[in-house]
């Protein structure tokens, strides 16, 4: 089929259009416009309880799930039809029954595996919901701060890296770190920088009782819910959270300081890296955990390079710029960005020393 420059390209010459390449854009575009929905859909059955249902009682009618979760039927109804549409869970037409999968249900039920995925379609939704303001940001050349965002953002943050951090941080990253076990357990002096609601610092202080942890972070509610967390683990003896940003946080001769996945949305990473520098003992030691990312654009151009730039895009970015310098490194920085960050600060020795599909961990000296 030809097209004329009126109808298709104003300007250019005639273009000749693939039929058959622009249908399957198309369809495309409307499975990922399901997508899109579908992250609303996840959040809501994790919050109503509908696959922890399914997990446990088996093939279900609409009915019978809204029933045993004290739900709307229509609302049942509708969300098992789109679950199954998008094979989240498979329907028998003989017997009008919807079925969880049992591997699928890891993902969706399982809050310790590190395959559970509502945390992440959480952090999804709030981001969107706040879309318009990315908007605005992005016509004025402004930002956008991590603490003017919707809930979900912060809560679904902390339930999308838990699991990682639980199934990784103590077996595999520290480890990996040189001679940060043995301190550890000896007795070190730790500042978890950026730490959220306190997850990663509250997993080191359970596993080394014999040191100290401060978790610092510039989000009052987030510390709030730290201070709440540490007390139920029973750690708040040895873990205490405190207000301040990366730049400015209290201590020194900290023989480990850790940033969990914030580095990339600080506005100045390079003076929170010099002030980590000033804080650190003579030797002690850098821990940064970042998403994982290539150097170049190409090496990201997969699903998950594909989530990390849209959470780039309209969380990370838009929070860098919210602050001061704005550097906005953005999400998919890669190693060679963040080496020169910590080169700029005055380290010397910058070593990747582990990976997951989702991050990776770089060992920072002086």
């Amino acid at each position: 089929m030809t097209t004329t420059d009126d109808a298709m390209t104003p300007g250019a010459n005639e273009v000749e259009i693939d039929m058959d390449k622009l249908m399957a854009f198309v369809f495309r575009a409307v499975d990922e416009v399901g997508a899109t929905l579908n992250a609303a859909l996840v959040v809501m059955g994790d919050k109503l309880g509908y696959y922890r249902d399914l997990a446990a009682n088996g093939p279900s009618t609409p009915s019978e799930l809204a029933a045993r979760t004290a739900t709307g039927e229509p609302y049942a109804r509708e969300w098992l039809a789109a679950q199954a549409a998008g094979s989240y869970v498979t329907y028998d037409p003989a017997t009008g029954r919807f079925t969880l999968p049992q591997e699928h249900a890891v993902a969706l039920t399982v809050e310790d595996s590190p395959a559970f995925l509502p945390g992440m379609f959480q952090i999804a939704l709030g981001t969107v919901h706040d879309a318009s303001h990315i908007l605005e940001a992005a016509r004025n050349g402004g930002g956008y701060g991590w603490h003017e965002h919707d809930s979900d953002v912060h809560v679904g943050c902390e339930r999308f890296f838990r699991p990682s951090y639980n199934a990784h941080l103590v077996a595999e990253w520290l480890p990996a770190l040189d001679g940060v076990v043995e301190k550890l357990e000896g007795g070190a002096s730790v500042a978890d920088v950026g730490c959220g609601h306190g997850a990663s610092t509250i997993l080191m202080a359970q596993a080394f009782p014999d040191s100290r942890f401060v978790g610092w972070d510039y989000h009052e509610a987030s510390i709030a819910t730290a201070r709440e967390r540490a007390e139920a683990a029973g750690v708040a003896d040895r873990v205490t959270f405190e207000v301040a940003s990366a730049s400015a946080f209290g201590g020194s001769d900290y023989d480990l300081v850790t940033m969990f996945d914030c580095l990339h949305d600080m506005g100045d990473p390079v003076g929170a890296a010099r002030h980590v520098r000033e804080s650190l003992a003579e030797d002690g030691t850098w821990m940064v955990v970042e998403p994982v990312a290539g150097d170049h654009v190409e090496d990201n151009l997969h699903p998950v390079g594909r989530a990390y730039y849209g959470f780039s895009t309209l969380l990370c970015t838009p929070s860098s710029l919210a602050q001061d310098v704005g550097l906005a490194l953005g999400t998919q920085a890669g190693p060679a960005r963040i080496r020169d960050v910590t080169i700029a600060a005055g380290f010397t020795r910058f070593e990747a020393v582990a990976e997951t599909p989702f991050n990776r961990v770089y060992e920072v000296r002086p």
